[in-house]
Formats: C-alpha cells, structure tokens, sequence
C-alpha cells in the first residue's frame, strides 16, 4: 500500500485521523480541530466536509473537557499549535509542487 502524501508533516497522523472522522461525523478532538480552518485546508487541496460544527473552537474545547484531559486549556492550545505547524508544511510542500512544475 503506497504511503499517504501527507505523511512525513508535522501533525499528519493527527489530520490524517481528524479528516477521516469528519468525513464520518465523528466529533473527535482531532475532527474539531480540521472543523477550524476548512477553507485553508480546501485550499491546500485536502478533501473536507461541508457540514462542519460552527463553533469548533468552543466544541474542542468541550471535548477535551470529555475526555478526561487533566489541562484542557493546555492541550487545547497544543493541539492549535500542532495543527499550524501541519498548514505552514502543507502550505510550502504545495508551494514547492508549484514551484517545480
């Protein structure tokens, strides 16, 4: 089985499982944090659902409350912080794939 194109980017297992629950109605914490920047991720070419929670940032939140997480506001952040770090290696892979063409 060929290795998926997001592989290898920071964040990639966590949006990689964040897309597929979307696409499957899972509000997990990862799918709520993919439900924060669907338009960017649109952008860069990713596949995301349309019927994405308006207020994910609240959800995620929320969620982490769920789970049990001892800090969810540290986690929570950590999470946003991941996920930018995934946009900016999506966003200069693409540039690159652009640049080469």
């Amino acid at each position: 089985m060929p290795e998926h194109p997001l592989r290898g980017l920071p964040g990639a297992e966590r949006a990689l499982r964040g897309l597929a629950d979307a696409r499957d109605g899972i509000w997990s914490a990862e799918a709520l944090v993919i439900a924060m920047a669907p338009t960017r991720l649109r952008q860069l070419g990713l596949e995301v659902p349309h019927d994405l929670p308006s207020d994910a940032e609240l959800a995620l939140y929320a969620q982490l409350a769920r789970d049990g997480v001892a800090d969810p506001y540290a986690r929570y952040n950590a999470l946003l912080r991941e996920f930018d770090s995934f946009l900016e290696s999506l966003t200069a892979r693409r540039r690159r794939e652009e640049a080469a063409l």
